[in-house]
């Protein structure tokens, strides 16, 4: 394995392309260069060794591509989240978004922590798995597992708080 050339000539050298690729994948500029940035940034910070098997530009490529990539799912993710904007929204919607997201955020506090982290770093920070298996010092399966089950008992609380069995889901007294 060999290390990364000086991080300045590095960046100075593929800036550009990493921008082109980065805007062809995500069709926003300054999203674009947010997630050149980022990578750029990652290399450095995590001091990334290069492993020699493709050309820098090919290894750069990939990493771009997949972060350009994952920037688009998090968009998505968060775009689930929010009104869309310059509509007009009917204030009954408001009521049942601001119900539902009081409903959201009370479930969240019966998870466990591990479910209440991967839950909200997944669906509300639009971490990538590998992102929150480095943050949390997990596997990533591990990771997927935990989402998978406090997404679902989340859903479970927040239905049984709707039909009204909301004792089903509170702490147990100390």
């Amino acid at each position: 394995m060999s290390a990364l050339p000086p991080m300045t000539e590095l960046y100075r050298q593929h800036r550009r392309r990493a921008l082109a690729i980065a805007r062809r994948i995500l069709r926003d500029a300054d999203e674009a260069e947010d997630v050149v940035q980022e990578v750029f940034t990652r290399l450095f910070s995590q001091n990334v060794r290069f492993d020699g098997k493709a050309a820098y530009t090919t290894w750069l490529h990939r990493i771009l591509v997949n972060s350009s990539i994952n920037s688009l799912r998090a968009k998505k993710r968060r775009g689930r989240l929010e009104s869309p904007q310059g509509s007009v929204v009917d204030p009954e919607e408001i009521a049942v978004g601001n119900e539902r997201h009081a409903l959201f955020l009370e479930g969240l506090e019966h998870l466990s922590e591990q479910h209440r982290l991967v839950v909200t770093l997944r669906d509300l920070r639009g971490y990538s798995y590998p992102e929150i298996a480095r943050m949390l010092r997990l596997p990533e399966g591990t990771v997927k597992s935990a989402l998978n089950r406090g997404r679902t008992r989340l859903m479970a609380h927040m239905a049984a708080v709707a039909e009204g069995d909301r004792e089903d889901f509170e702490p147990a007294p100390a």
